[in-house]
């Protein structure tokens, strides 16, 4: 499912749903239908340079060989590693590919692709064994689910907020923002626009106000409000900083405190145009957050999205969603399937 975010996914219209009003179930299910082809539509074109980047290559390699020899291997390693796909993973390819044509099971470039393809779903799919694959893992009577948002400044984390927001908002859930980064004026500045587009009420203090202390306004004003969702911004500083930790920690307890098992995820936004530096970023994340899963934003602006792979590969995390443009529902529920098959076929 790449439309529905899950915990208010049932068989009733909602009020505010995104998909219409005053429908019948078969209609809002072919809306929807409509609505998820539309979205394969455009994370396909959102990969377009990836996957041109990769056919391509593996044309220009392939061409003119009768057989797949160590030498044209090389150049396949080569290949894999240029679209970031990472090391680890494209070692993980290339012992299939040798099993492969071993057994004589890969012969030509379509069953070369196949093999490929099979490789990255299964490192895909294995990354959401651990982490927070979907929203209900936890009891779906928890209110609010907390959901914290981390990320170094500049990834599009305040961006983020505001599309998943709007996303939420229109499945019929009662969203509420904190703004817990109160270090950063333009954080909030630009979190209370975003806010505003999605008709989101935002929580938020003066600038220097202790994050936890925001936090927790916004949870009793979230149990108040009997909200679904309460999305909460962190502070963008460098990841190194040994105060961010305790801080972190800080609000955790917190949220911990007054809702059972919160935060429920703890979401880490890094931009993929950034490449191995981002997956960098996020190994110092990890190491100062207890990160549940994957934000990638900027996903139609490389011809490296190989990193994708790199990503849950390496983090052994969930990809929980990928940005694929500017407008507020650009922010799509990543989906394995689709992604694998858009960057070859």
């Amino acid at each position: 499912m790449a439309w529905f975010w899950k915990r208010n996914k049932d068989d009733k219209p909602h009020s505010t749903s995104v998909l219409g009003l005053d429908k019948t179930i078969e209609e809002l299910k072919a809306q929807e239908a409509a609505v998820e082809k539309e979205f394969a539509v455009r994370f396909t074109k959102a990969i377009e340079k990836t996957r041109d980047s990769i056919n391509n290559k593996l044309d220009t390699i392939f061409e003119g060989r009768k057989q797949i020899d160590e030498e044209f291997l090389d150049e396949l390693e080569e290949m894999l590693i240029s679209t970031d796909i990472g090391v680890a993973t494209t070692f993980q390819i290339l012992d299939s590919v040798r099993r492969g044509v071993t057994r004589e099971e890969i012969k030509d470039l379509d069953a070369l692709k196949k093999a490929m393809k099979n490789e990255l779903l299964k490192i895909l799919h294995h990354s959401e064994e651990t982490g927070v694959a979907d929203e209900t893992k936890y009891d779906l009577s928890i209110k609010p689910y907390v959901l914290m948002v981390v990320g170094v400044n500049g990834v599009g984390k305040t961006t983020t907020i505001g599309k998943l927001a709007q996303r939420i908002k229109n499945e019929g859930n009662d969203v509420l923002i904190c703004a817990a980064d109160t270090f950063r004026a333009a954080a909030s500045e630009q979190l209370e626009i975003w806010s505003q587009r999605a008709g989101v009420p935002l929580i938020q203090q003066k600038q220097g106000t202790d994050p936890a202390a925001v936090l927790f306004d916004a949870l009793q004003s979230a149990k108040a409000r009997n909200s679904d969702v309460l999305i909460v911004d962190t502070a963008g500083r460098l990841h190194n900083k040994s105060n961010l930790m305790a801080e972190l920690e800080k609000m955790k307890r917190i949220a911990g405190r007054e809702v059972p098992e919160a935060p429920h995820e703890t979401l880490l936004v890094i931009d993929a145009v950034t490449g191995q530096n981002g997956l960098e970023q996020a190994r110092q994340f990890m190491k100062t957050a207890d990160v549940t899963g994957i934000v990638l934003t900027k996903l139609d602006g490389t011809a490296k999205g190989g990193i994708a792979v790199a990503i849950a590969k390496e983090l052994n995390l969930p990809i929980r969603y990928v940005g694929v443009g500017e407008q507020v529902d650009d922010l799509m529920v990543f989906d394995a399937e689709q992604y694998v098959n858009g960057l070859f076929n």
